[in-house]
């Protein structure tokens, strides 16, 4: 395991990488391990698994040292930034073609790398779906379709709703994506998948994927919300979703690939 404290890439020996895997750890020294050994076993040679720890206060780093990989990168914030800026630092050390975003809690499904990988092949930016570690409830929210990939005007529509089933543990983006998505937003303190997915719909580029690619951990520690929000948050996140619109259409138009 390689140890970076800036999140500066470091040569690569002359090989490309082809995967990148951005992982914000948090507190996760209880369910981490799991994690990365689910991911561990699907990455080649030439991929690479990226952490930003975002000063954690438990033994997460610890259980991260534990894996003698080289193929992992491990990156230690100062001080704490959020999960956001940590996916952000995270995607922006990332040295591969296609850059997967991953929680900490998770359990990856065999194939999953594979599978996203190949949709990426035609598609910018990739979300699939999940189901629960363990059984139970999903959350109260329909899956996601391929066949509604190509409808970005209703999946935008769906992201201000609510009712688009984007999550950040099941996406994914190609390196062309990278400068749309980075910086994000200095206002987008959550929901970074969110930004994502407006992105790639307004790109024209987005692909849903029918199957299920990771079991995602349901526990009071999650950074998405169980509950309802009060309707003064719920309208604050609107309006920010607005801008996050704006702000992709301008970023996209500056990039000419829109």
């Amino acid at each position: 395991m390689k140890t970076d404290s800036k999140g500066v890439p470091g040569p690569t020996g002359g090989k490309q990488t082809r995967a990148s895997i951005c992982l914000a750890s948090y507190r996760g020294g209880r369910y981490v391990k799991e994690q990365l050994e689910s991911i561990l076993a699907q990455l080649g040679p030439d991929d690479e698994l990226v952490i930003v720890d975002d000063a954690s206060p438990d033994d997460t780093v610890e259980q991260i040292r534990t894996f003698h990989d080289g193929r992992i990168r491990l990156i230690e914030a100062a001080v704490n930034q959020g999960y956001v800026r940590s996916f952000e630092q995270a995607a922006l050390a990332a040295k591969g073609q296609y850059i997967l975003l991953a929680d900490q809690d998770d359990v990856w499904v065999p194939g999953r790398l594979e599978l996203m990988v190949s949709a990426l092949q035609a598609s910018r930016v990739v979300a699939s779906n999940f189901d629960v570690l363990g059984g139970g409830p999903r959350p109260n929210i329909p899956r996601l379709r391929d066949k509604d990939s190509r409808r970005h005007a209703a999946n935008l529509l769906g992201v201000l709703v609510g009712y688009r089933a984007y999550y950040g543990c099941g996406m994914a983006f190609r390196r062309d994506m990278l400068p749309v998505f980075t910086p994000v937003p200095r206002y987008v303190n959550e929901s970074h998948d969110l930004w994502l997915a407006i992105c790639g719909n307004l790109a024209g580029s987005m692909r849903h994927l029918d199957e299920s690619t990771l079991l995602r951990r349901i526990h009071d520690d999650n950074a998405t919300p169980r509950g309802w929000r009060s309707l003064s948050v719920i309208l604050r996140a609107r309006l920010m979703l607005l801008r996050c619109i704006a702000e992709a259409a301008l970023r996209l138009r500056r990039d000419g690939s829109n």
